[in-house]
């Protein structure tokens, strides 16, 4: 188990649990209350230090090596049920952006996300989740093939940003990420997207237009990562918890700004501490929202969502 900075305190309590209880098998001694006293301890300390954490501090949770990535929801929601899909037709398959089908129960979904790695190898093989222009138009592509078939879309985002390599911008990449935006205003089935780690910038947004957007609790959704901004306004990243809090990042801000729909509760200690409740959450909240989307007509679908982008950034003096 990884600790963050700010979790040390959790770590401390939960090694004198371990402690605690190890004195209690190997003797005689009745240390029960004792034990007892440390964990209700330990149950206080995680609620106050997750229930008031700062947006550096959710920023930190959302990069959690032990979260779970986008492969992890797939398995969990559709288990032998998905079938990946490959290729933009034109350059490559891309290893950052993933797709295919899958069913959750009996409805089937085209699936779209990032991928990020576990361990250094498969980091690099997924290039840390920033897509290529392939893999904007490998989503593009699987999105307009579930257009074809009448299957909705559920994109889970989770990317540091676009590549920003040479390459990338010779293949084009802003044009891809246009691209995608503006044929997913078009897109005439629901589109649920989820972000369920860091959404950075375009690379988020490319895969980001849907009928309703929700948040994972200890998520982040930003033009700019905290580094980033802190490095240009004061040319260093000492400033990133500064930058975190001026940004309006987290799920909270952004759902008071409407730029989001909802928030999914992430178990307390974050996604990673308790997995399976946070699959169920998913899980939950896409069969509901799909029902209620799946009842609009299609051309009112596409029209609250044109809408609900047009209305944003609105404002009453």
């Amino acid at each position: 188990m990884e600790y963050l900075d700010f979790e040390l305190p959790i770590k401390e309590l939960e090694e004198q649990l371990v402690k605690c209880t190890l004195i209690g098998e190997e003797s005689d001694v009745d240390v029960s209350i004792t034990c007892s006293q440390i964990e209700q301890k330990l149950e206080e300390t995680k609620k106050n230090i997750y229930k008031n954490l700062t947006p550096w501090q959710r920023v930190q949770l959302s990069r959690h090596p032990n979260r779970p990535y986008t492969v992890d929801y797939i398995k969990a929601l559709c288990g032998d049920t998905f079938l990946e899909l490959f290729g933009d037709r034109n350059v490559k398959d891309d290893k950052a952006m993933i797709g295919g089908l899958g069913k959750i129960g009996d409805q089937s979904f085209m699936f779209i996300g990032q991928q990020k790695g576990y361990n250094t190898k498969t980091r690099q093989y997924r290039n840390f989740g920033m897509a290529n222009p392939e893999g904007y138009r490998k989503a593009l592509r699987l999105m307009q093939m579930a257009e074809k078939f009448n299957i909705p879309i559920i994109t889970l985002i989770d990317t540091p940003g676009a590549y920003p390599g040479l390459e990338a911008e010779e293949r084009g990449q802003g044009e891809a990420i246009a691209r995608n935006i503006y044929e997913m205003f078009r897109i005439k089935v629901p589109i649920i997207c989820i972000i369920i780690g860091e959404g950075a910038s375009g690379g988020a947004l490319g895969i980001g237009v849907g009928d309703r957007v929700t948040m994972l609790e200890n998520t982040w959704y930003s033009v700019i990562s905290p580094e980033s901004c802190s490095s240009i306004l004061w040319r260093s990243w000492e400033y990133k918890e500064r930058a975190a809090e001026a940004l309006k990042l987290t799920s909270f801000d952004m759902k008071k700004s409407k730029l989001i729909d909802d928030i999914i509760q992430e178990p307390l200690g974050g996604a990673h501490s308790d997995r399976e409740a946070t699959f169920d959450a998913v899980r939950n909240y896409i069969v509901t929202t799909y029902k209620d989307l799946a009842a609009m007509p299609v051309k009112k679908l596409l029209e609250e969502r044109m809408d609900k982008y047009f209305e944003m950034g609105e404002y009453k003096s």
